[in-house]
This record gives structure tokens, sequence and C-alpha cells, in this order.
């Protein structure tokens, strides 16, 4: 696959993982729709691209779910067509389960999963009428096995692959793809902006995200994994053997996540 003249869509675009995409993707020949609910960071990064008449601005909540297809039709109307949607908006969490209110649980749910289905449903009659598509979701290696203090997030994530591989699954005969990408640590905000038990920001970084991958590491490879149509990957640094030892050896998983700081 090429991304010569695609239309692609970035959610999560203000910082991070997605501020990169938008990075890597505006040096290429396609047009870029980006996305987060701060308006004046998405025009700043705009602003800063070398071909800014191709980048499209559209703000908006992951977690306001009844207004995103509005969203959809918004964003196919700007460029006339939207060939790749990239989810990767969403918050994680650093908290116990047993100081966790239930609001942070539902929080985390509504953006991480029912805002990402949610603008993928919308756009699906879209790529289903053009026989072409390509779903892209930022998920997360806690996706595929858990570690404490991350109880909600990995809830949501973990619902995040049920759903996209049954939609896979279901709209191969559209020619819709689908690609899950699943980060271990990188070096981005995300801890920072992880909420806590009460529902507030953590605001400390920790060290194991501050020794990750850098963003630029991260995004050519996950560039690399969606050209190649991937059905999944696993970006990280040595964290990726979890997903293996949860598969063949989970106790040894078990007990080795029990022995690491995780927070």
């Amino acid at each position: 696959m090429t991304f010569n003249n695609k239309v692609i869509w970035v959610t999560g675009a203000s910082s991070g993982i997605g501020k990169g995409l938008v990075e890597h993707f505006s040096k290429m020949n396609c047009k870029l729709i980006i996305s987060a609910r701060n308006n004046d960071k998405l025009e700043a990064i705009k602003q800063a691209s070398k071909t800014p008449e191709n980048i499209a601005v559209i703000p908006f909540d992951l977690a306001e779910i009844d207004n995103l297809k509005t969203v959809v039709k918004t964003a196919i109307n700007y460029f006339g067509n939207i060939d790749i949607l990239i989810n990767n908006g969403g918050i994680s969490q650093r908290s116990l389960i047993v100081d966790t209110d239930i609001s942070v649980d539902k929080k985390l749910m509504d953006v991480d999963y029912l805002g990402t289905v949610a603008l993928s449903k919308a756009l699906l009659p879209h790529f289903i009428k053009n026989k072409n598509g390509h779903f892209v979701v930022v998920t997360s290696l806690m996706g595929k096995f858990s570690s404490p203090y991350r109880s909600g997030y990995c809830g949501a994530k973990h619902a995040l692959h049920g759903f996209f591989d049954a939609l896979r699954m279901e709209h191969q005969k559209d020619n819709i793809k689908v690609t899950i990408v699943c980060p271990g640590f990188v070096n981005t905000n995300i801890a920072k902006n992880a909420l806590i038990g009460d529902g507030s920001l953590q605001n400390k970084q920790d060290q194991a995200t501050e020794n990750g991958l850098t963003i630029t590491q991260f995004c050519k490879r996950m560039v690399n994994a969606i050209q190649k149509e991937k059905f999944e990957v696993y970006i990280g640094k040595k964290e990726i053997l979890g997903v293996y030892l949860k598969r063949f050896f989970p106790k040894l998983l078990h007990k080795f996540i029990l022995k690491s700081d995780v927070r």
C-alpha cells in the first residue's frame, strides 16, 4: 500500500504519538485531517507544516458520542473522501482498583472504547460504499495482558481488540482493512495525563514511560505496519515479550509483573 494521494484522519493529534504521526505523514504526498479536543494546538500543528493547505482541523471530544456522526460528515466533506482512520485518541489510568471511583472506569470506557467504536461505526458506511478503507486502532500492550494500576485502561483496550477483530472479519468482503497497533512504553505525556482514582490527573511521569521508545522511533515503525496492512503489531522494547508470556506462560508473566515496578 502507498500513502500517495490518500486522505488520512488522525485522532489524538494534538500531542504525543498523534502529533508524531501528523509530522510523519505531512512529509508524504497525502492529505490529513487532524482531530483532538484542543483546537489551538491543532491549528499550531497545521501552521507548522510545510503544506498546511493539505491539513484540515476538526476538533471534537471522543466522549461526546452523539456528535460523532456529524463530525464524520464534516470530515468527509473536507476532501471528499477518507481512506484511513487512525484511532489514536484516548486516556490512560494509574490507580488501584479499590481506590478508583466507578466514574473513572466509565470515562475510560467512554473515551477509549465507546468513542473509538462510535467514530468508526459512523465512518464505516463510507468505507463500505467505496469498497475500500483502513481502520488503524492504537490500543496498547495492555490490550493483550494486564498490569496493576491500569485496570480500567486495560479493560477498555482489551475491548477494542474484540470489536475490531470482529469488524475485520465482517467487512473483508468490502475490502476494509484493520490494523491494531499495540504500543509498549513510548516517551509521551500519557502517564502525566493519566487519571487517578478520583478522576484527576496524575501529573507526573513514570520512569518506564520516560525510558521508552522516542515518538519518532515509534511512528516510523507504526507507519511501516500500516503500509504493510498488518493485522496486529507490537511496538516497544523488551516489554513486548509479555504478549508471548501471556499466551504460553501466563503464571510466569503474573509473577514477573508482580516483581516489577509497574507504577
